[in-house]
């Protein structure tokens, strides 16, 4: 910019005072009136005048540094031992606690330290200071707020270049979507979310395989990117051990990975030993060693693996409910169920909507497949026992939600109403036994709580406009993660109301489960007379039906049409009986009245006359 004009001022004329004084008017210019310009001017009317006032605004932009937050740790480990003591190794330490036991010092001071500390555990036996006088307090009813939810943070894999530089999130440019959600055992700050496309055929060449790890106060980047070999259908966190996480490939393999040694899977599993199909369910199972797990897919296989050895699996299951073992009779799985409670039995969800009750200790494969159950048009895609009553479970699939008892194998004991929608992921709450969640594929979050109300959800909530893909519920009941077609993550923060165990709830909905169950074992009851009696009739007339000869399509057409010309004129027939007999009580009707007419004239003429003519009078006074 040029300076055009620079203005100076002496430094000791800087913020001199004016200084006013009174003084009378001077005239500093007279211009008298111009007769001869009174020619020229030109009288305007109406005059138009236009006045604006606005005020006057600047705009200014702003562009602050971006601050990377980046998360690290101290990791304590056992302390304490001379440096020439490798706590690893187990005979040093051992030899070295013998050396100091020994030691009169050590005798000294642990008698010392003993009377103190038996003091310290009398005094915390003598009173409890963590007991709770008023746990009934805690169950009080929740004011009468309506049920409700909100957005706490919203987690998405961004596409542009832009994006990416800044944010270093997933550069793939194919929407992928967020197969399965799982938290953090211990913290529930951080979210597990495997990302895949199980679009047929729809696999672009440059599609990223890449998984992530969210830390929810910093959800900026992902805290730790999963690089597998083939995109993760499922992921699930090691209850025993929360840096440990076991997935599920969609080629069919199984990986695990451990936080503290990268993103790179630890160890996966065999080609020739794995899956045929995308796995669909992987869970840890309760053992010992905390290394467990086993997963189901599509294949029709159920695989127990042990990950210090994923070169085969421990133990196979065939999916198929004739008992006969083969796998191209098999059901494919889509959802997997465990309950850490009852740890021989778990249950799968296949694609044709039937749920398979299994037993892993059985003696042989047939008998391992205990029970199905089957309500659904379409694949079960949600599969979960109510962690109040393990008997109870909840089913999702085609356009409901079915809640089953475990003793009612012909039909589920509750169910939603048909949705315009297709559901695709349910769960139960963990802190009340009468409420579960629901996501459809418009977007929609349903809530349910049947003890408020059966026919209709609770609280619905649109999340997004893309289909809703999974569901996980945090251990605490009040936060909700919901995953979409497009790989959004949206996680909701429910009302204390719908998360809060409410008085005398866990024996209100045991009576409900009852009351249903027992309603569902007279109808199944009735159901079963009904088929006996109807097979009982049908082998009564069963040498009747062998003794007729096979007809033909065309005799079979023949005999119809005869049937229905016949039953046409048995009607016509009856129809022209029930005419006729109608026809004659009216004609016995007219002679009984003329009969009795007769009758009544001969016995009775001189009564009849006055009758008569009162009868004339009458009329001639209705006619005047």
């Amino acid at each position: 910019m040029e300076i055009m004009y620079v203005y100076t001022r002496k430094r000791s004329e800087f913020g001199r005072p004016c200084s006013f004084s009174d003084r009378p008017a001077e005239v500093n210019v007279d211009i008298p009136p111009d007769p001869s310009m009174a020619s020229s001017f030109i009288l305007r009317n109406p005059v138009d005048s236009y006045v604006q006032h606005t005020s006057d605004m600047s705009e200014h932009e702003v562009n602050t540094e971006r601050v990377e937050v980046e998360s690290r740790g101290v990791n304590h480990v056992e302390g304490g031992w001379p440096k020439d003591i490798n706590p690893q190794e187990v005979e040093q330490t051992i030899r070295f606690r013998k050396k100091v036991e020994k030691d009169e010092n050590y005798v000294n001071t642990i008698t010392h330290l003993g009377t103190l500390m038996e003091h310290c555990v009398k005094q915390n036996n003598a009173i409890n200071i963590y007991e709770e006088y008023f746990e009934e307090e805690e169950m009080v009813e929740v004011e009468d707020e309506p049920p409700s939810a909100k957005t706490i943070n919203v987690i998405s894999k961004l596409t542009s270049f832009f994006d990416v530089l800044l944010s270093k999130r997933d550069p793939n440019v194919t929407k992928r979507t967020a197969t399965h959600l799982s938290w953090h055992p211990d913290t529930c700050k951080k979210l597990a979310v495997a990302y895949s496309s199980l679009e047929f055929q729809q696999n672009m060449k440059n599609m990223s395989f890449d998984s992530y790890i969210w830390d929810l106060e910093n959800p900026n980047k992902p805290e730790l990117v999963l690089r597998p070999s083939s995109p993760l259908v499922s992921l699930e966190y090691n209850p025993k051990d929360s840096h440990v996480l076991v997935g599920g490939c969609y080629n069919g393999q199984m990986a695990y990975w451990d936080t503290r040694k990268g993103g790179l899977p630890v160890e996966v599993s065999a080609v020739e030993v794995s899956h045929r199909d995308p796995v669909y369910g992987a869970i840890w199972l309760q053992s010992k060693t905390g290394t467990e797990c086993f997963s189901a897919s599509t294949d029709g296989q159920v695989l127990w693996w042990d990950i210090r050895k994923l070169a085969e699996p421990t133990e196979m299951l065939v999916l198929d409910i004739t008992r006969k073992g083969l796998l191209e009779n098999a059901l494919g799985a889509v959802t997997l169920e465990f309950e850490p409670t009852m740890p021989t039995k778990f249950m799968v969800g296949t694609e044709q909507g039937i749920v398979i009750a299994c037993n892993r200790k059985a003696k042989t494969p047939p008998e391992k497949i205990t029970s199905t159950y089957s309500g659904h048009h379409g694949p079960v895609y949600a599969l979960a026992r109510n962690p109040f009553y393990p008997k109870i479970f909840l089913t999702v699939g085609d356009w409901t939600a079915r809640i089953w008892s475990e003793e009612i194998k012909e039909s589920s004991i509750m169910w939603t109403k048909y949705h315009l929608s297709y559901l695709t992921d349910g769960c139960w709450s963990t802190v009340r036994p009468a409420v579960f969640f629901t996501t459809r594929s418009d977007g929609t979050l349903d809530v349910w709580d049947f003890l408020f109300k059966q026919n209709d959800p609770s609280l619905s909530l649109k999340v997004c406009d893309e289909p809703l893909s999974s569901l996980r519920l945090q251990d605490n009941g009040c936060v909700v993660g919901c995953g979409s077609k497009l790989g959004t993550v949206t996680l909701l923060e429910i009302s204390s109301g719908l998360c809060t165990l409410q008085r005398n709830e866990k024996m209100l909905a045991t009576a409900m489960f009852e009351r249903e169950t027992k309603r569902e074992k007279i109808l199944e009851a009735r159901h079963r007379e009904m088929r006996l009696k109807e097979r009982a009739r049908s082998e009564g007339q069963g040498s009747e039906v062998e003794e007729r000869p096979v007809e033909s399509p065309q005799e079979v057409l023949d005999r119809a049409r005869k049937e229905f010309f016949e039953v046409i004129e048995v009607e016509l027939q009856r129809q022209a009986r029930a005419e006729t007999q109608h026809l004659g009580g009216k004609v016995k009707d007219r002679a009984g009245e003329e009969e009795a007419a007769v009758v009544a004239a001969a016995q009775g003429e001189e009564s009849q006359l006055p009758k008569d003519k009162e009868e004339e009078e009458e009329e001639e006074k209705d006619a005047a």
